[in-house]
């Protein structure tokens, strides 16, 4: 398994990502996550329609709530998109989170069976075993059209420069 250090921190500190680094161009690779109910979600579910994979270590903090909030709103504006939320918190807490959150328009999933997600796009923070923050965009086509490993894990994504590439491709 590919290691990659000094690329993200969580407060300050280098963090382990375990996978490989995806650049804009790659073919996106297929994944199995949760939904809320248990039942298994893929990517390629998906295709033929722009997808958004929203990476937070927990739901249960603040940032990751705000990032999940803000793709909540953007997921209504956007037409052929669907916005995934992963992270590896478990099924039944985030079937609570999203109804008293009132998070109705992301498909929120978890990883934390297989982490095949994680592996797959390089966020599994090795010691932690929880997911980097970062967002990635796949346009219709299945190809990595915008990518962003966040820095540090306590700082939100640049949302305004990845939902401007999203609306090049619907």
């Amino acid at each position: 398994m590919q290691k990659r250090v000094n690329e993200v921190t969580m407060r300050g500190v280098p963090v382990t990502l375990l996978g490989p680094k995806i650049k804009v161009g790659d073919i996106a690779s297929d994944f199995v996550v949760q939904d809320a109910t248990m039942k298994p979600v893929k990517l390629s579910d998906f295709n033929g329609k722009v997808r958004i994979i929203n990476s937070v270590p927990s739901i249960d903090t603040s940032v990751c709530s705000a990032q999940v909030h803000r793709f909540n709103v953007e997921a209504t504006k956007l037409k052929d998109t669907v916005i995934f939320s992963v992270s590896v918190d478990l099924p039944f807490a985030l079937g609570r989170y999203c109804a008293a959150e009132g998070i109705d328009a992301v498909k929120v999933t978890s990883d934390h069976k297989d982490l095949d997600f994680g592996l797959k796009y390089g966020v599994v923070i090795e010691d932690k075993r929880l997911l980097a923050r970062a967002v990635f965009i796949i346009d219709k086509n299945n190809k990595i059209a915008y990518v962003e490993y966040v820095k540090e894990t306590s700082d939100e994504p640049n949302y305004d420069k990845a939902l401007a590439v999203v609306k090049t491709l619907v």
